[in-house]
């Protein structure tokens, strides 16, 4: 369905573009109907440039990526519309997708007039139910501003906002990053329920336990080139790049805790736990002090 083929990103900067950076190298994937693909990575490794430019927001330099066969680079007017009938994207802050001065029901109502516009009141009313309804919500809930709402509830229009079109693939990138830990396990089996019904989602996250929760595949960037790629199980059962395994020693272990005599030789007193590769000294529920 999706082909990232070869892709590599050069901005240019300085007084008249003379000084190149080239954040992304090579980069090669694809991805199949039905089929979560997380793109893992710390900050700064390429990820969202990735997601962006499989979104048409940025431009690609070198390489193509192509949707059934078809050069996204190449698309214009229609074209360039049904492609985003059919490809969207959900970003890390839901805040940011919304104009406070307007209520949300806004959106939609947009999405309506520039996609879907041949639709009657009836259909588009029943095509709207129903792509709230998937994600958990009324249709009261487009009579509110974003004020009035929650980032999960935001993040949920947002998918609707998706649905509504009756994509096939869905770029959220870190959309559950700013949520708590309640609505994110909401907002994962959403997308859960959502690949399930076919849909295929990249998902852009620097965190390895929500790749691992939801993915089928999993896409390790490092400085803008991918270092290793497979099946979810095999690259975190059997890791073989060093930077993977870097990763996988950081993820925290909340349920270890240093015993008494390693806290004696480190000469410390108040309570102390293991957080992924360092010590996290805390006092009556307040962190003291971090070691690394």
């Amino acid at each position: 369905m999706l082909k990232v083929e070869n892709v590599s990103k050069v901005f240019r900067s300085g007084a008249f573009g003379g000084k190149k950076s080239r954040v992304i190298h090579d980069v090669d994937f694809e991805v199949k109907p039905g089929e979560v693909v997380s793109l893992i990575g710390e900050s700064g490794s390429g990820k969202t440039t990735v997601g962006r430019m499989i979104l048409r927001l940025t431009s690609v330099s070198e390489g193509r990526i192509t949707f059934d066969g078809e050069d996204i680079s190449a698309l214009k007017g229609s074209g360039l519309k049904s492609y985003y009938r059919r490809v969207q994207g959900v970003f890390q802050d839901p805040f940011s997708s919304f104009n406070p001065i307007f209520k949300v029901g806004r959106v939609f109502r947009t999405i309506r007039r520039e996609f879907l516009g041949d639709l009657d009141a009836a259909a588009w009313e029943a095509r709207l139910t129903g792509a709230l309804n998937a994600v958990g919500l009324e249709i009261a809930a487009l009579d509110k501003f974003p004020h009035q709402m929650s980032g999960g509830q935001l993040q949920r229009l947002l998918i609707a906002r998706a649905l509504v079109l009756d994509i096939r693939l869905l770029v959220a990138d870190e959309i559950i990053s700013m949520l708590d830990a309640s609505t994110r396990i909401d907002v994962l089996n959403l997308l859960g329920d959502l690949k399930r019904q076919g849909l295929s989602i990249i998902f852009v996250t620097h965190d390895l336990a929500l790749g691992n929760y939801i993915s089928d595949r999993i896409i390790i960037l490092q400085k803008g080139s991918i270092v290793e790629m497979g099946a979810t199980d095999r690259v975190f059962g059997d890791p073989q790049h060093p930077y993977t395994r870097s990763l996988l020693d950081a993820v925290p272990h909340l349920h270890e805790r240093w015993s008494d005599a390693e806290l004696k030789d480190l000469g410390l007193v108040a309570d102390t736990a293991r957080f992924g590769g360092h010590l996290i000294e805390h006092r009556e529920n307040h962190l003291v002090r971090v070691y690394s």
